[in-house]
């Protein structure tokens, strides 16, 4: 069965850093592409990064260019999102996602405040 486990995340203040990691099991993690989404209370879920089953390529969305980068360690079935310069906005519960997936982890809360 497919899991998806989200960590990392945590209170920190604007302009700090967090890294979030999602640990993958129960298919092929390397032959997959995958999504790092974000939901804020009220506001629709958001596609935030992507990367393609070897890392190769990404891409990001326009509000996060820049200052996420997302990458993968396929030895390790592990997904990594590396958030700086932390804005108030990027708060939200980050989720990790299978491309042509709808399996979905219990997320990990990311706040930013001072």
């Amino acid at each position: 069965q497919v899991q998806l486990v989200e960590s990392g995340g945590g209170l920190v203040q604007p302009g700090g850093s967090l890294r979030l990691s999602c640990a993958a099991s129960g298919f092929s993690f390397s032959s997959y592409a995958m999504n790092w989404y974000r939901q804020a209370p009220g506001k629709e879920r958001e596609l935030v990064a992507y990367i393609t089953s070897f890392g190769g390529r990404t891409n990001y969305a326009d509000s996060v260019k820049g200052r996420f980068t997302i990458s993968r360690d396929n030895a390790k079935n592990t997904l990594y999102l590396q958030m700086n310069s932390l804005k108030p906005e990027d708060t939200a519960v980050y989720y990790c996602a299978r491309v042509g997936g709808d399996s979905w982890g219990q997320g990990t809360q990311v706040t930013v405040s001072s």
